[in-house]
């Protein structure tokens, strides 16, 4: 059995759909949900669905290695959904291709240091791209340039305003995350 510990910062609604994923699931299981949030809403969701959870600071993630320490008892993989910090290269290390992000854009356009959520889609719109997707994609030491899992994309409608494109954004993170983290996770394990 495949343990995988999310990471999240914000309302967990990926988490959740990937705790749902997995819950009757003989290989992958998700045991702990992380946030740098105590009061982010994913917490919440992993209380509800019985998977044990906390929230960690800047000084248990980076300073010290309590995090590091959490990660290396609990996790053979670590999901990023919707996680905002930068991983330290210490988890990194310790976690070669085992830590998997989503990105709300075609990987590299709109990657890096403050693009997330509404930053994404805001530019997307603004610079009236064609087409827009999700990437998975590996962690490395810099943000969104790992190694590219997979692409979905979608065509940006002349009409689309940022929501629309956070919508669409949203159903294809639904459809294919937990799909893909399940066939990378079990293609890795062979």
């Amino acid at each position: 059995m495949k343990r995988i510990v999310i990471l999240a910062s914000g309302s967990g609604t990926n988490a959740e759909n990937m705790i749902n994923y997995f819950k009757n699931s003989d290989s992958i299981s998700v045991v702990y949900v992380l946030s740098n949030k105590k009061d982010a809403k994913v917490l919440q969701r992993a209380n509800r669905l019985n998977i044990p959870n906390r929230s960690f600071d800047k000084n248990d993630f980076i300073d010290t290695d309590e995090v590091l320490n959490l990660l290396k008892e609990n996790a053979d993989y670590i999901i990023l959904a919707g996680f905002l910090w930068k991983i330290p290269v210490k988890i990194i290390d310790a976690f070669p291709n085992k830590i998997i992000n989503i990105h709300p854009a075609l990987l590299p356009k709109y990657g890096g240091k403050g693009m997330y959520g509404m930053h994404v889609h805001n530019a997307v719109v603004e610079n009236r791209e064609k087409q827009t997707g999700i990437t998975i994609h590996y962690v490395n030491e810099n943000y969104d340039e790992g190694a590219i899992i997979f692409q979905k994309s979608f065509d940006v409608l002349e009409n689309d305003a940022p929501e629309d494109v956070a919508e669409k954004i949203h159903h294809l993170e639904y459809e294919y995350f937990p799909k893909i983290l399940e066939k990378a996770i079990l293609e890795n394990g062979r």
